[in-house]
C-alpha cells in the first residue's frame, strides 16, 4: 500500500475543540461522523500551539516544528497524513511523508502528530476499532445515565 492511499482500518477525525486542564495539561476533542473524544494528558503548552495553528497563527512555530519543516524542505518530503493508535493505554503515532521516497515515522507522541497535523492542514486518522471501542463506551454511559 502506498502512503497516500486509503486505509480502510482507519477513520479521519477532526479537532473539534482545543482546551486546557490546568495550567500543565491540554485536551483535545477528536470527533469523526459518529464519535468523539478526548485525548489528555499533554502539555498546556501542546495545546496552545494546536489552537494557534488551528487559528491560522502558523507565523513562528516552536523549534521542534520547524526542524520538521525544514527536514522536509531540504529533502523535498511532504507530511501527508498522521495515524492515531492506543499502544498500552497511551495515545501514539505514525508520521507519513512522501516526495523523494516514502517515509514513516513510528510511535511519536499524538499531541505533536496531532498539532503537525494542523499546521499543516493534513488528515488525523485514527483505528476504527479503537473508534468502535469508544463508541461502545459510550453508549454503555449514555444507557446508564437513562
Amino acid at each position: 500500500m502506498k502512503i497516500t492511499e486509503i486505509d480502510a482500518d482507519y477513520e479521519t477525525v477532526k479537532v473539534d475543540q482545543i482546551g486546557i486542564v490546568d495550567s500543565s495539561t491540554g485536551a483535545v476533542l477528536l470527533k469523526d461522523e459518529k464519535v468523539e473524544f478526548v485525548m489528555s494528558g499533554f502539555s498546556s503548552e501542546v495545546a496552545r500551539i494546536i489552537s494557534d495553528f488551528i487559528e491560522g497563527q502558523r507565523d513562528d512555530p516552536p523549534t521542534i516544528y520547524r526542524l520538521v519543516e525544514q527536514i522536509c524542505e531540504e529533502n523535498e518530503l511532504l507530511l501527508v497524513k498522521v495515524k492515531i493508535y492506543e499502544s498500552g493505554g497511551i495515545f501514539r503515532a505514525n508520521l507519513y511523508f512522501t516526495g523523494k521516497k516514502d517515509m514513516i515515522f513510528r510511535n511519536f507522541r499524538a499531541s505533536d502528530a496531532i498539532a503537525l497535523a494542523t499546521y499543516y492542514n493534513i488528515p488525523i486518522l485514527v483505528r476504527k476499532s479503537m473508534l468502535k471501542d469508544i463508541e461502545k463506551n459510550t453508549s454503555k454511559t449514555t444507557d446508564f445515565k437513562k
